[in-house]
């Protein structure tokens, strides 16, 4: 199915998370369909270089955003949510993708600083940006947020700790979200499962796998595509699988 190069014109969504694997690929994709762009990310350098390509490609509004999400706290995420104020009037889109993989060993050996951690960046920073976006998200008239899900946040799995319990909880977020926006607003609330892709978490946490049996986050971009347009306004609380099993 060919999809309009004017999908997403007109939108402006944000993406945490992007300046590398899967959220660059969706910050590519988006400003190829059209829409305009805040990209949030810890490394500068990797959001300039983002920041100068898509500019080079595409014609579209890009604001650029550091954050280090392992630190900040819910005043800076206030502070960027006035800053887009300042320049936009609504938010069509919020992609929460940002996340980190933490330990992988027994839960009785999972140091506490690596926990709080995980659950700060994979859970607390979808929450506070969720949160403090609604205002602007409700402003639009079909507005779209994705959550970042994973298969051990489906089913545990031993020596994930950390990283299975915040994916299970942002399963749940998407539960709980969805049904309280639903008749009371236009925003919808999914979660996508990316699955197995090509990208330096997932060589991390399979160091023995061979990375080319993955594929590239461009080819699994087309969930992310149809829940972030208008072709899924009648999706909501759903959690999605980016690949076939």
């Amino acid at each position: 199915m060919k999809l309009p190069s004017n999908l997403l014109e007109g939108k402006t969504i944000l993406i945490s998370g992007s300046g590398s694997g899967i959220g660059r690929q969706i910050a590519k994709t988006f400003s190829e369909f059209g829409a305009d762009l805040i990209l949030l990310s810890k490394n500068l350098e990797k959001l300039e270089t983002l920041y100068d390509e898509l500019n080079q490609n595409y014609s579209n509004n890009i604001i650029i955003q550091p954050l280090d999400l392992e630190k900040a706290e819910e005043i800076d995420y206030e502070k960027i949510v006035r800053a887009i104020e300042d320049e936009y009037h609504k938010i069509d889109g919020l992609v929460n993708n940002a996340a980190i993989l933490g330990e992988k060993k027994p839960l009785e050996q999972y140091s506490y600083s690596s926990w709080k951690n995980v659950l700060k960046v994979n859970l607390d920073a979808s929450f506070l940006l969720t949160k403090n976006l609604m205002p602007l998200l409700k402003k639009s008239d079909k507005s779209s947020i994705i959550f970042t899900s994973s298969g051990v946040g489906r089913k545990g799995r031993a020596y994930w700790g950390a990283y299975s319990i915040s994916k299970f909880a942002i399963e749940a977020m998407t539960q709980i979200l969805s049904e309280e926006l639903q008749n009371t607003s236009n925003v919808r609330v999914n979660c996508i499962n990316p699955g197995a892709v090509r990208t330096k978490m997932r060589e991390s946490a399979y160091p023995a796998e061979k990375p080319e049996k993955n594929p590239l986050p461009i080819e699994i971009i087309k969930p992310y595509l149809y829940l972030i347009s208008d072709m899924s306004l009648k999706i909501n609380g759903q959690s999605i699988d980016a690949q076939e099993h």
